[in-house]
């Protein structure tokens, strides 16, 4: 699967890709488009910025997940958790 531009991912392609990414994978891939976006010149502040952008994203991709608290477990919310976890431990 082609990584998507992190301004045109959309929650039916982010649904898609949790039966094709690992959460290491995708916080990887996250990383990387958000870097690539902020600057060419890889250094600790680009990345530092890329992690920030990537879980503020995150964030959002499970407040916009469909969700009633009876229904557990939710596994894109859990996907994304552990997504969300990734970066943080970067």
């Amino acid at each position: 699967m082609q990584p998507l531009d992190a301004f045109t991912l959309t929650a039916h392609q982010c649904i898609n890709q949790i039966k094709t990414m690992t959460p290491i994978e995708k916080s990887k891939e996250l990383i990387a488009i958000y870097a690539g976006n902020i600057g060419t010149y890889q250094n600790d502040l680009v990345r530092s910025l890329a992690i920030t952008c990537a879980t503020i994203a995150v964030d959002e991709v499970i407040e916009a997940i469909d969700w009633h608290e009876f229904e557990t477990p939710n596994e894109q919310i859990e996907y994304w958790q552990q997504v969300k976890a990734e970066l943080l431990n970067q």
